[in-house]
């Protein structure tokens, strides 16, 4: 069993590996550096990370889950948080919640100040899962491995809303 205690100066926030990684003109705007925590700690159910943003940076594209929820604490810094059509001011304190549904709860956290903006980012680890990013018209499913928690990722998918094969494409 792990240990259940941790803290956040005990944590060393890596960037993305490079599978996930955002590449050309997205890695201009997204540069999460995140330190996964729910593991360590021994957590089954929910998923744990401490994300950390440079100024004007973004950690994730503008998107809604469909199963899981998240919620959000700011830790150090400043930033502003999309929720739907809507945008909100955060700062150290500040607790988000981001229910799954449709666009309506789509969320972006951007650090719009001038230092550092970290927070820790709680969600439920329910598979499968569906995402979609209103911004750019594209969805995601993800699969994760049923004793693997949020840090195992062995099947995404990721399309055109409204574009899909036939079922018996390739049979």
């Amino acid at each position: 069993m792990p240990h259940p205690v941790i803290n956040l100066d005990q944590l060393t926030p890596q960037d993305m590996p490079p599978q996930y990684a955002p590449t050309g003109a997205a890695a201009e705007r997204f540069a999460p550096r995140i330190a996964m925590i729910g593991e360590l700690i021994g957590m089954r159910a929910l998923g744990c990370n401490l994300t950390v943003l440079a100024p004007g940076k973004r950690a994730f594209p503008f998107h809604n889950h469909r199963v899981n929820e998240e919620v959000f604490i700011v830790v150090q810094g400043c930033g502003t948080i999309r929720i739907g059509a809507a945008s909100y001011p955060l700062r150290q304190g500040d607790i988000v919640a981001c229910p799954a549904g449709g666009q309506e709860t789509a969320h972006q956290i951007i650090n719009t100040g001038e230092g550092e903006l970290r927070y820790l980012a709680l969600s439920t680890n329910q598979s499968p899962e569906v995402v979609e990013f209103p911004d750019s018209g594209k969805y995601a499913t993800l699969l994760l491995d049923a004793g693997g928690g949020a840090n195992t990722l062995p099947q995404r998918t990721v399309g055109h809303i409204g574009q899909s094969v036939d079922y018996w494409e390739g049979e």
